[in-house]
């Protein structure tokens, strides 16, 4: 259900902001308006200490895409950001090589 994944603009409004900017400025203005609405579905889980890509959507591990995919690399100031898309639905974020994240879920004060 949708509603057990956060919000990726909960958690990470800046790259969320950065995303729809580079979207636009690459003509994907539907994919633009629609990287408001991605839940975080699952981290990457690689483990590599220059990832910090994940999931918006469920697929399964080591399974391809198929049909409907396609790459879209954009072009950030620093570092990697990938997305991987289907039917014009955004499955996966590749960011590698960055600054890490500003995580608003470490932000939160903890509950008495």
């Amino acid at each position: 259900m949708e509603s057990e994944h956060p919000l990726v603009r909960d958690i990470f409004p800046d790259l969320v902001a950065e995303l729809a900017t580079l979207l636009e400025d690459g003509g994907e203005h539907g994919l633009a308006v629609r990287v408001q609405d991605l839940r975080l579905v699952a981290e990457c889980g690689c483990g590599d200490d220059f990832c910090q890509s994940f999931y918006t959507e469920d697929h399964p591990p080591g399974q391809p895409y198929g049909p409907g995919h396609r790459c879209i690399p954009l072009l950030p100031a620093r570092g990697v950001l990938v997305l991987d898309v289907v039917d014009e639905r955004i499955m996966y974020v590749e960011v590698t090589n960055r600054p890490p994240l500003d995580d608003r879920r470490r932000a939160e004060p903890a509950q008495p």
